[in-house]
């Protein structure tokens, strides 16, 4: 007798393979059938005629696990499951909860209420990887969940706030310690390259690293120095780590920006015209060929024995924290240095010099090398506030930061200053390079969500505070709605597959990513003729249509409308399982 048999079925089981008819059947966690269940008898049937069934999606870039941890993670992460996520990788962009060393307790603590506004003291009550997965096991989990260690937080722990390479003994000490964290369990090591302090590494230390990810079968994640003007150096630097170390590697949330700076002010109006133009009517410009070209590096890449992937997240609308838009050396020192530099009128016009005419010259290394100058490639009007700490400023949220500016009759890079100080450095933002979703600028992606070697991330940030992105709630149900179904830019079973077998490959989730017999039973059921996502950017918080069940490791947690999480189905995905 099966627990749990879906019946009627159209599978498309992630392979890639055309769709089929058939019944599936599962027994405890497992998949027993996928077949023709004929008479076979179960605890509790799915009618599932004219439906597609699936595996369920694999998220490869998310940030839930800095709340996961939550008693009240259940409910921040419904929307997750809701739209279809059974599995999520966590601990990217070198941002991350573990390990927690003694030697820079106060730069460590900064630099994580600066992502998650959390209670440092009371809510982390950990030190080492092993630890905090303990924990996690511990209070239940709601999704399957693998977790990379950062390399932000490792270096963090070893060099402190500084602005400079690590010496050969910091780098043997990073070393050390992601040994540590990938034999209690991480899957792998993730970078912030863009960031403080992952912008201030090497080539070399990165390389080092990786001799320890070999030694553990580990995958090096990279959230890239540049996504402008040197992108294809910062892709070769990844694939450099990989080669040389013969390990995996991802490139996270692929994106392009162009260098508004060197083309003039006037270039930057004219893509926002035509970003507001796309209202009504799109201009058919193939202005996703830098990422087109980015693709056949990696494809190249491939071809000489590289495992290497990217992801890409269906949006036009990034988010990250308010100071990744400042000069690295505005952010050398602990938090009362970067305070005072923020309140002096001086040092922020020299800030606001740098700004406006710092040079973004590989290797993007030292205090006044820039990586992504934010500001300078897309323009003031670029920023959205997502998230503050204190109610006095909630009504921001949302809103522009120019906006803000002009209500307060102060230039918009005094108001982001201002912002800091009130907010004590803990602001998260919105950044686009035109108006969020517009139809213009989404073609910038168009190469990237199409091609059948890239996998699909939401790179979720769920707090339970400020405006959340669009994508929490409906990433996976747009793209199949939109760019599946209705644009038709690839076949339904090529996306299931981007969605589900590809990324769980890559990052080697055993026997997750497919529908067959005794692969784990993680699945979705969902409606084609209907499936898109009701979140929009303004009004983010709406669950998806057309997802009709989801069941992790064989609990059935979405049933129509009902949610069903309890007992906590998922399990904690331990690198070497």
């Amino acid at each position: 007798m099966f627990d749990l048999l879906i019946r009627n079925g159209i599978v498309v089981d992630g392979s890639g393979k055309p769709r089929f008819g058939a019944d599936v059947g599962i027994q405890g966690d497992r998949i027993t059938l996928v077949g023709n269940a004929e008479k076979g008898e179960a605890k509790e049937e799915i009618d599932a005629t004219g439906k597609i069934v699936c595996p369920g999606f694999v998220d490869p870039h998310s940030h839930a696990d800095l709340s996961i941890f939550r008693d009240d993670h259940v409910a921040l992460h419904e929307p997750l499951v809701r739209q279809g996520i059974t599995t999520f990788v966590g601990g990217n962009c070198g941002m991350g909860m573990a390990p927690i060393q003694e030697r820079y307790p106060k730069a460590v603590e900064e630099y994580v209420q600066m992502f998650t506004q959390l209670d440092f003291e009371k809510d982390i009550q950990w030190k080492t990887m092993g630890e905090f997965l303990e924990v996690l096991e511990s209070r239940g989990l709601l999704l399957n969940t693998a977790i990379l260690a950062p390399h932000g937080l490792i270096r963090l722990n070893e060099t402190g706030p500084e602005m400079r390479y690590a010496s050969d003994e910091e780098v043997e000490n990073m070393a050390n310690a992601l040994d540590q964290a990938l034999e209690e369990g991480a899957i792998g090591l993730s970078t912030g390259l863009q960031y403080v302090p992952g912008s201030q590494c090497d080539t070399r230390e990165l390389i080092r690293l990786g001799e320890v990810l070999k030694k553990h079968e580990g995958i090096f994640t990279s959230h890239l120095r540049s996504y402008s003007n040197t992108l294809d150096k910062a892709i070769d630097e990844v694939i450099e780590v990989g080669a040389k170390n013969d390990i995996p590697v991802e490139i996270s949330h692929i994106f392009w920006v162009p260098d508004y700076g060197r083309l003039g002010p006037y270039f930057r109006l004219a893509v926002r015209g035509l970003a507001r133009l796309s209202k009504w009517w799109t201009v058919p410009i193939p202005i996703d060929q830098p990422i087109r070209n980015r693709i056949k590096q990696m494809m190249q890449a491939r071809e000489r024995g590289l495992r290497i992937s990217m992801d890409v997240m269906p949006t036009t609308t990034a988010f990250t924290h308010m100071l990744a838009f400042f000069p690295p050396w505005a952010l050398a020192g602990g938090s009362e240095t970067v305070t005072a530099r923020l309140a002096d009128p001086e040092q922020r016009r020299k800030m606001r010099h740098s700004i406006e005419h710092a040079e973004m010259v590989w290797p993007h290394v030292g205090p006044e090398a820039w990586t992504l100058n934010l500001f300078r490639l897309m323009g003031w009007e670029c920023v959205r506030i997502m998230a503050v700490a204190s109610e006095k400023n909630r009504r921001y949220e949302g809103r522009r930061l120019v906006d803000i500016a002009r209500e307060r009759n102060t230039h918009p890079f005094d108001t982001a200053c201002d912002l800091l100080l009130e907010e004590d450095r803990r602001i998260l933002v919105f950044q686009s390079m035109a108006e969020p979703e517009d139809a213009f600028t989404e073609r910038s992606m168009y190469a990237a969500l199409k091609h059948p070697e890239v996998s699909i991330a939401t790179d979720a940030i769920l707090m339970g505070i400020g405006r959340p992105s669009h994508l929490f709630y409906g990433c996976y149900p747009k793209f199949i709605g939109r760019y599946v179904r209705e644009m038709k830019m690839l076949p339904l079973e090529t996306a299931v597959r981007k969605i589900t077998a590809l990324p769980a490959g890559h990052f080697d989730l055993t026997d997750r990513g497919k529908l067959e017999k005794n692969a784990y039973a993680d699945i979705v059921v969902f409606d084609y003729s209907t499936i898109a996502s009701r979140a929009t950017f303004f009004d983010p918080e709406k669950f998806p249509a057309g997802i009709e069940h989801v069941i992790i490791n064989g609990k059935h947690v979405v049933d129509g409308e009902a949610f069903n999480p309890e007992p906590k189905p998922g399990r904690l995905l331990r690198g070497g399982a």
